[in-house]
């Protein structure tokens, strides 16, 4: 036996009779960064040289095989050589190379196991191509050579979903040739040697053809334009994978471009920003302190937000205490629960067998004395402050010492909340997003007094229930609640002076919102709205336009949205159309109130409605409620609709830039300049140059 080393023991070579083998040795997860392409280029070089392998077993150390590129190389110029050209050499090499499987094979990493000759994996191996969730599509011949092993439905399925694929449905599929056991390197020896021996076949994805299947293609398109119209990348993937059919060099080719063309769209940007935002929130010195134990969590209330925060802790494994006041209420909760657990059964989410464990570990109960022992309790009741200092009163009479006291409160104080306890230090807002076991969002809402094992936590409890966790301040509404309570101003002040609802909503969906602000209120009930502006009335500054008189004489008629079947728009017909009454009702307040009325295009709707956004996620950042202006996005894409390829609310504003939006604001403060008021951090960056990308950068 004899090793050689390349690249710094990245990648190293190894002879063990006739078979070569090389070893990527990359951590923590075996990316594609130079090193190892430069490495697996020279040892290519080195085996073929030396003129004695009869055969090459690739495989990875570690705990997986090559699972994407190196994000450090993320937006940098490419340095030679280039993926695609090392892949291009792997195929054409004349020693036939497989590819042993282990972990996980993605993006580059799949690419690299499909330009291999034989691709054996490990049990538990998956695949997948996931460029499309990034923007872009797959660059090294994943389009071609995909479905040249396997056929055009199934490639173009697993491209355009971006999903993670068994290695049993990949083996149905063709896309791999063996699963069996054993250590990368044991595997990739005995793969190499049936190779040499002629029991594993060999195929160079060249020599394959593709059948071509139009009108799949067809059938992707038109969906894709129907579904996704704002999206580049998933229909330069269709015309990728249509290249497939033609010559591989000419298809490589196709593909190669067509990669550029995405590199080179904002969605790109965006949709990057937003795949390392999701990991950036939750990368803070207050994550990753000591935490606390945390097995047995207490939920009050058992209502729609009660019982799917029961649910997801369900779910994620965790024992859960569930309290109500009376028994009607409970049994109501845990037959929400149960229909949450069937339908994720149905869904192939979960097993009946889990689904059964889950339901084992709840405990329905009328008798607050039950928390006693859990290490945690979440109250969600109604949003009073005087019912949850009752609340927490209580508890803090009958937990134990230790136990972590949350509230899912959506604006209130939680400082004066855990006012209301001997044990401030234990007091936190954890502020789930309905449907709670569904939405990905959970603020994290530190308070004066939070001990910072109570605050790490919380990180822990998001992690366990794959939500992204965001740190929030203490304020009303928090981050993302407090900005909406602001640019939701600006609707309805378009409102008021001459849009429509069902036009501010296209236009807004135009944009890339799944839904536009007036729909949403109808789904999530206008009487939530109608009882924040109550609560408010007495703090209102009587200097500021009120622009909730449309929705508050809504409200008046009963008519609270989907639930009652009308709001802005009528439900009965399936479909929602414009409510006549509504459209009476913002005529009536337009001649009280003698509004100006003068129309809006589309883009004017989007500029004010974005830039009231901006302004206020800008006084967040400036404040500190929010640490840094990722948090923001992050809240806006896991919780509130914002279009993920925009990246968010503060990544586009840097495609606006500063200066072009203190512009704006001025313009439209000489309408009212009570609210359109440049914030002093936007005045900063429009004079230094500096970018939210920057801040995100300092932090």
């Amino acid at each position: 036996m004899d090793t050689a080393a390349t690249t710094d023991n990245v990648v190293t070579v190894e002879y063990v009779g006739d078979v070569a083998l090389i070893c990527i040795d990359n951590p923590p997860v075996n990316a594609t960064g130079y090193p190892v392409r430069a490495g697996l280029d020279a040892a290519l070089k080195e085996i073929t040289a030396g003129g004695t392998a009869k055969a090459i077993g690739l495989y990875c150390a570690g705990r997986t095989f090559v699972a994407g590129a190196d994000i450090r190389e993320f937006g940098k110029p490419p340095r030679e050589p280039i993926l695609p050209a090392v892949l291009n050499s792997i195929e054409q090499n004349p020693t036939p190379v497989i590819a042993v499987i282990h972990g996980t094979a993605l993006g580059g990493g799949f690419e690299l196991a499909l330009s291999s000759h034989a691709r054996v994996a490990i049990e538990g191996a998956r695949v997948g191509l996931p460029e499309v969730l990034l923007g872009i599509l797959p660059g090294a011949g994943g389009t071609q050579r995909l479905p040249r092993l396997t056929d055009i439905p199934w490639a173009l399925e697993v491209i355009l979903s971006g999903r993670q694929v068994s290695a049993a449905e990949a083996l149905e599929k063709g896309a791999i040739d063996r699963i069996t056991t054993g250590t990368p390197r044991d595997v990739a020896i005995a793969a190499a040697q049936e190779v040499i021996a002629g029991t594993l076949p060999t195929r160079r994805t060249c020599d394959l053809q593709v059948t071509p299947d139009d009108q799949v293609l067809e059938d992707a398109a038109a969906m894709l334009k129907a579904k996704q119209p704002h999206l580049f990348s998933p229909l330069k993937c269709v015309e990728a994978v249509a290249a497939s059919t033609g010559p591989l060099d000419a298809g490589l080719k196709f593909e190669r471009q067509a990669f550029f063309d995405c590199i080179e769209t904002p969605q790109r940007s965006g949709l990057i920003h937003a795949f390392f935002g999701e990991r950036a929130v939750s990368n803070i010195p207050e994550a990753k302190g000591p935490t606390r134990p945390l097995e047995s969590i207490g939920v009050i209330g058992g209502g729609t937000m009660g019982s799917g925060i029961a649910t997801a802790l369900l779910t994620a494994g965790y024992a859960v205490t569930l309290v109500e006041v009376a028994q009607d209420g409970l049994d109501r909760g845990v037959a929400t629960i149960t229909k949450n657990l069937d339908g994720a059964v149905s869904r192939g989410k979960m097993s009946a067998q889990k689904r059964d464990a889950a339901l084992s570990k709840l405990l329905p109960t009328l008798k607050m004395d039950d928390l006693a022992p859990v290490d945690m309790v979440i109250e969600a009741v109604f949003e009073e402050m005087a019912v949850k200092k009752e609340i927490f009163t209580k508890l803090d009479t009958i937990c134990k010492p230790g136990a972590i006291l949350a509230s899912n409160t959506s604006y209130l104080d939680v400082n004066e909340i855990a006012a209301a306890t001997a044990r401030p230090q234990d007091v936190i807002g954890l502020h789930f997003f309905s449907p709670a076991h569904i939405m990905r969002l959970l603020e994290i809402v530190v308070a004066d007094k939070t001990a910072a094992d109570v605050t790490a936590t919380g990180f822990l409890l998001a992690k366990k229930l794959k939500k992204v966790g965001v740190r929030a301040g203490v304020c009303d509404g928090f981050i993302g609640n407090r900005i909406l309570a602001h640019y939701r101003l600006v609707a309805d002040y378009m409102v008021l002076d001459g849009a429509s609802p069902e036009q501010i909503d296209h236009a807004l969906e135009d944009f890339g919102f799944a839904m536009g602000p007036y729909k949403v209120g109808d789904l999530a009930g206008l009487d939530i709205g109608w009882a924040t502006r109550k609560r408010k009335a007495a703090t209102r500054d009587p200097e500021q336009r009120y622009a909730g008189t449309i929705a508050d004489r809504i409200c008046e008629q009963g008519w609270f949205g989907r639930k009652t079947g009308k709001g802005y728009y009528l439900y009965d017909t399936g479909a929602p159309v414009p409510n006549p009454g509504a459209l009476r009702i913002i005529d009536d307040v337009r001649k009280e109130e003698g509004s100006l009325e003068h129309p809006f295009t589309d883009a004017d709707i989007v500029d004010r409605y974005m830039t009231a956004m901006i302004v206020e996620a800008t006084r967040v950042v400036e404040d500190g409620t929010a640490r840094r202006p990722v948090d923001v996005d992050m809240v806006f894409l896991f919780g509130y609709g914002f279009p993920r390829f925009r990246g968010g609310p503060l990544h586009y504003a840097d495609t606006i830039g500063a200066k072009t939006l203190i512009e704006r604001i001025e313009h439209y403060a000489q309408e009212d300049d009570y609210y359109w008021q440049v914030p002093a951090l936007l005045r900063k960056m429009a004079a230094d140059g500096t970018t939210f990308a920057d801040l995100n950068k300092e932090s």
